[in-house]
């Protein structure tokens, strides 16, 4: 660890302004239309004199930003879009990994020299986790599995591992903790697909846990994300989903009734960056959700039709609620897998589909947040999710260029699903004033 004391303590320059006695406080901008950019991100609260930790340069990735931000998980497909945004605004990271460093080489370059350290840690050793938060204000965890592996269940990593990490982190005086669960996250969830299905059951005691730990935690439910080598559009798109023959593709109960509001994965990284660099989203909990609702239906005929499956061209797409004999043989080997070789990640999961594919996003409508609060404009759908479709497009032997495809229609957009729906303008309640000969006479209508 004296290389992340080095990195932090470096001398000061003569252009450096140090603020030691009066710090802009940034917990009072709470409206949604406040700006962020490199020169006005939030200072974080200054708990001591030490220069080190204020915040000096101009913005950047030369920069410091005055967090030392822990990142647990950034070896998933998160992990580098986040990185990327906090190293892009001048935080110091610190990332954790207990897989091979191979892993997440492609994270050096996102940082400038001295400002990301890499240590290895293991969930069941304490000691290496507090080494991993000693020199953190601000710990961010994007731990979580929907697979049971021979070392970790889905309830050891989405409960048990984040629950120590908050703990770790409460007693080692982190000042923030952004914990990253899921859209629907429920400890009384009832699956549809699966007879017993852990992942947001065991998501929504992972926030119980976090709360009871770390009271000030901020709870980040994200929607399915997509983006490059991820896991949505690669499940739909790979050839142990379609027939090849009949063009048979099965989805629960033909995509009818089920509502998602996909994420980009960028849009992603781009909220959890502002949420650690503004104070005053602590304790908070947002919503990622896309701009608009789509039925999964329409989805699914849309990066099918951008796949390059189209009858005129011999690659057939149909979509059917009942489970073909195609899927059912490859569903049955990606289970043998997982069980027997104890292996993950198979291109056919079903607890992916029963979180994914047979359960709607619903907001809760209450005093939650969303990208509006962190002033984000989230990505189309249609225009992020075309482009990759077209690179995992089924019709690659065939020689078209992208605008001699047949065209594609839009897919529908739906309301928006709410526990508690937003309060709706009502008239009647609205107070006005009548001046009867020279007199106020309050009427209402």
């Amino acid at each position: 660890m004296n290389f992340a004391i080095k990195s932090r303590f470096f001398p000061l320059s003569s252009n450096m302004q140090i603020l030691a006695s009066s710090v802009r406080n940034s917990s009072t901008t709470t409206s949604n239309d406040k700006k962020y950019s490199l020169e006005n991100i939030p200072e974080p609260v200054i708990s001591s004199l030490n220069s080190a930790q204020f915040r000096r340069g101009t913005g950047g990735r030369n920069s410091f930003t005055g967090n030392v931000v822990s990142v647990f998980g950034a070896s998933g497909f998160t992990g580098l879009s986040v990185i990327n945004r906090l190293a892009k605004q001048g935080n110091q990271i610190i990332i954790p990994y207990r897989c091979d460093a191979f892993f997440v080489k492609e994270l050096k370059v996102s940082c400038e020299l001295g400002q990301i350290l890499f240590f290895p840690f293991q969930p069941t050793d304490e000691d290496s986790i507090r080494k991993a938060v000693k020199y953190s204000n601000v710990v961010v965890n994007l731990i979580g599995a929907y697979i049971n592996t021979p070392n970790f269940t889905m309830h050891d990593s989405n409960v048990e591992v984040p629950r120590k990490i908050a703990r770790i982190s409460r007693e080692m005086g982190v000042e923030r903790l952004v914990h990253v669960s899921a859209m629907g996250a429920d400890p009384e969830h009832e699956s549809k697909y699966l007879k017993n299905g852990q992942f947001l059951r065991t998501k929504g005691l992972g926030e119980l846990a976090v709360r009871d730990e770390f009271p000030n935690a901020t709870i980040v439910r994200p929607s399915v994300l997509y983006g490059e080598c991820d896991y949505f559009l690669q499940y739909m798109t790979t050839h142990l989903r379609r027939c090849p023959v009949l063009g048979w593709v099965y989805i629960y109960k033909g995509g009818r009734g089920i509502y998602k509001m996909p994420v980009y994965v960028n849009d992603f990284g781009l909220g959890i960056s502002r949420i650690v660099n503004d104070p005053s989203f602590a304790g908070k909990d947002f919503e990622f959700v896309g701009p608009h609702c789509y039925e999964f239906c329409e989805i699914a005929d849309y990066i099918y039709k951008k796949a390059g499956c189209f009858e005129e061209i011999m690659y057939r797409y149909r979509r059917f609620s009942r489970p073909d004999p195609w899927f059912l043989f490859w569903s049955a080997l990606c289970w043998l897998n997982t069980k027997v070789y104890r292996g993950g990640g198979s291109y056919i999961d079903w607890e992916w589909l029963d979180f994914v594919e047979a359960t709607s996003d619903v907001l809760t409508g209450g005093k939650t947040l969303g990208f509006s609060d962190l002033g984000i404009k989230p990505h189309l759908f249609e225009d992020m999710a075309a482009y990759f479709c077209r690179i995992r497009s089924f019709s690659g032997s065939v020689d078209l260029a992208y605008d001699e495809m047949p065209n594609v229609a839009l897919p529908l957009r739906s309301p928006i699903l709410y526990k508690r729906p937003p309060k709706l303008f009502d008239p009647s309640n609205i107070q006005t004033e009548e001046r009867i000969f020279g007199r106020k006479v309050a009427a209402t209508g």
